[in-house]
């Protein structure tokens, strides 16, 4: 039996609730592989789960994806080997730990050009915008787009991948700084929403067309926003809760506004299967060997520190993805 060393919760609140604990790993069962973890991701959904906003049973570890070495097998998994570079973006609740067991088929290799800091700051945010752009709605070249707080860890994901796409993507974000970097990464326009009009300048910046998608993260304190900004039959993509989940919808606005669309998608939804993980996966991967994809880690903790990850994350001071790291 093997030790580990676990960030768990016991109840649900601040940052505070958060402990380092030690816990046994036994040897994996027959449809899991044991991964020594190297990093790991975080991104809001952690947040929801400690708060409570997305409850599991309790006590609980955090986290859903990672990236790390394969230290044993079980008998049933045949596409992996000890030894193998791999990642997950979708694996059950606990990620933030040194060692684990997780299903084989949440788990993909990654490409020798990947480094353990990228896969893991790719793997749920990759799959998202591989989801978002591909399947949710799929976007063609030449449309313009608009995608909230896209100086983010999946906003910066996305401004690349919209760029490689030939689709023009307006950002919102909270700063010039913010806003720098969300050009360097392949915004075509973006709008400080501290200091400017949102819907009016998509209105300018479209003349007058509005646009057929918008991708939201922010949730609550963005919601009328993005369907004013919507064209007619224009789809709401709504993917997150960063501001508190959207509640008391009245569909009569979605008639009034122009006959919209709105779906509010989650990830595990689209690669429920081995192979669809496998497919989007192989998409991401695929972008980032081809130089079309740069996974900026703006911010790096150590597992015992990830309350103040925590905090950091949830007062939007960081920028790109955050990590904890376990070398």
């Amino acid at each position: 039996m093997k030790k580990a060393q676990i960030i768990q919760i016991r109840q649900h609140g601040g940052p505070e609730v958060m402990q380092l604990a030690q816990v046994d790993v036994p040897a994996p069962a027959s449809h899991e592989v044991q991964i020594r973890q190297k990093a790991v991701g975080l991104n809001f959904i952690d947040i929801y789960c400690r708060t409570g906003l997305y409850p599991h049973p309790l006590p609980h570890g955090l986290g859903f994806e990672a990236s790390g070495i394969i230290e044993a097998v079980g008998a049933e998994v045949t596409h992996l080997r000890v030894g193998d570079r791999v990642a997950y973006g979708q694996g059950p609740i606990g990620a933030y730990t040194d060692l684990r067991n997780i299903p084989a088929d949440r788990v993909v290799a990654i490409p020798d050009s990947v480094g353990f800091e990228q896969a893991a700051a790719l793997m749920l945010k990759g799959l998202t915008v591989q989801y978002l752009f591909r399947q949710a709605y799929r976007v063609q070249g030449n449309e313009t787009i608009l995608f909230h707080a896209a100086a983010g860890g999946v906003g910066l994901i996305a401004c690349q991948w919209a760029r490689a796409l030939g689709v023009r993507l307006i950002g919102t974000v909270s700063s010039p700084e913010k806003a720098a970097l969300a050009r360097r990464h392949g915004a075509w326009e973006v709008i400080d929403y501290t200091r400017e009009d949102v819907v009016a300048r998509v209105l300018e910046l479209t003349g007058g067309q509005k646009v057929p998608v918008v991708y939201d993260g922010v949730g609550k304190d963005t919601w009328e926003t993005s369907l004013d900004c919507l064209r007619a039959r224009g789809m709401m993509v709504s993917f997150g809760n960063a501001s508190g989940p959207v509640e008391g919808v009245n569909l009569g606005q979605l008639a009034a506004k122009g006959s919209l669309y709105v779906t509010r998608p989650i990830l595990a939804t689209y690669v429920a299967t081995a192979q669809a993980m496998q497919a989007a996966a192989a998409e991401v991967f695929e972008l980032v060997t081809a130089g079309k994809l740069d996974i900026v880690v703006g911010q790096r903790f150590a597992l015992k520190d990830a309350a103040r990850a925590h905090e950091a994350l949830k007062s939007r001071r960081t920028t790109g993805a955050t990590v904890l790291t376990l070398d």
